[in-house]
């Protein structure tokens, strides 16, 4: 009977896994070059932990259309190339002239 229950359960999670239905985790590391090529052939597969949806593993081209901004210049590169980049020409010493001081109004 446990051969028949294992036989009908393997059958199951092929036919889930063949839809891009969820992979338990202990699945998904003993057949990972299965899933790397699903992802890649059939799109996005969901990997379960103790039944709960933990990760989804993409192909490279479906991550980079859906997220392109990984791909886009960071903050710290787009103020790299900016007018203000580089400071040669600042003096440090120089500062702002300060208006004099007036006196005290007496009533």
């Amino acid at each position: 009977m446990s051969t028949r229950r294992s036989a009908s359960s393997k059958a199951r999670r092929a036919a889930e896994n063949s839809r891009g239905a969820s992979w338990r985790l202990e699945e998904a590391k003993a057949r990972f070059s299965e899933l790397v090529r699903r992802a890649r052939a059939s799109g996005p597969q969901h990997v379960t932990v103790r039944g709960q949806e933990a990760v989804v593993v993409l192909s490279a081209e479906d991550y980079a259309r859906l997220a392109p901004a990984a791909t886009a210049p960071t903050l710290a590169a787009l103020f790299s190339a900016g007018p203000f980049a580089r400071l040669e020409s600042f003096d440090g010493d120089a500062g702002r002239e300060r208006p004099p001081v007036r006196d005290a109004v007496t009533f």
